[in-house]
C-alpha cells in the first residue's frame, strides 16, 4: 500500500514537471528546464529556446523527491490538523481567517499567498528562476563578444575594399592621363 502511495506521489510529482518546462520568460523565448540524473547528458540551448539543466545524484533517479519524503514543513501537515487549527486559533471579524465572525474568510487567501511565497524564497529544492537568469547572462556575454568580433571583421572588409578602389581609381587615372592629348594642340 505505501509503494502505491509512494508512486501516485511520484506521478503527481512528476505531472508538475512539463508545466515548468513549458514555461516563457516576458522575451516570448523558450525556457526548457530538465532535471538530469548522474552523468545524463544536459541537452545544448538552440538559439530559440534557452536549456537549463539541474544535476541530481543517480540514486535520486527513481526515488520520490528528497522535499516530499521526510519533510517537516508544515505543508505537509495534516488537513485535519490545519483544519482543527483554524476552528480553535485566530483572530475575529473581517480580513481574520477566522471560521467564526463575519467577514473571516476574506483574511485566508492573503495568509495563504503569504505563506506560499514565503514557503518558495526559503525553499532548499532546485531554483530554476536563478538557473534560468544565469543561462542568460551567459548566452548575453556570447552575442557580446560574437557582435563584437563580427564588427571587426565588418571594419576591416570595409578597409580592404576601400583600398582596393583608391588603387583602382590611380590606375584609372593614369591610364585616362596618357590618352589625352597635352593642352593647346
Amino acid at each position: 500500500m505505501t509503494r502505491f502511495f509512494a508512486l501516485l506521489t511520484l506521478s503527481a510529482s512528476l505531472a508538475s514537471l512539463p508545466l515548468v518546462a513549458g514555461a516563457q520568460s516576458e522575451d516570448d523565448e523558450k525556457v526548457n528546464t530538465l532535471i538530469i540524473y548522474g552523468d545524463d547528458e544536459c541537452p545544448q540551448s538552440t538559439p530559440d529556446q534557452i536549456t537549463v539543466c539541474a544535476r541530481m545524484d543517480e540514486g535520486e533517479r527513481y526515488r520520490i523527491p528528497q522535499n516530499l519524503r521526510e519533510s517537516t514543513s508544515p505543508a505537509n501537515e495534516a488537513w485535519a490538523t490545519r483544519v482543527r487549527s483554524f476552528e480553535t486559533v485566530g483572530n475575529f471579524g473581517t480580513m481574520s481567517c477566522s471560521p467564526s465572525g463575519a467577514g473571516g474568510e476574506f483574511g485566508c487567501t492573503p495568509q495563504f499567498i503569504e505563506a506560499a511565497y514565503a514557503e518558495k524564497a526559503n525553499s532548499d529544492s532546485v531554483r530554476f528562476g536563478q538557473l534560468i537568469a544565469e543561462a542568460r547572462a551567459e548566452r548575453l556575454s556570447t552575442i557580446n563578444a560574437e557582435a563584437a568580433d563580427t564588427q571587426a571583421r565588418v571594419e576591416e572588409l570595409e578597409r580592404q575594399y576601400m583600398e582596393r578602389e583608391r588603387q583602382r581609381q590611380a590606375a584609372a587615372a593614369e591610364a585616362d592621363d596618357g590618352d589625352l592629348p597635352a593642352p593647346g594642340n
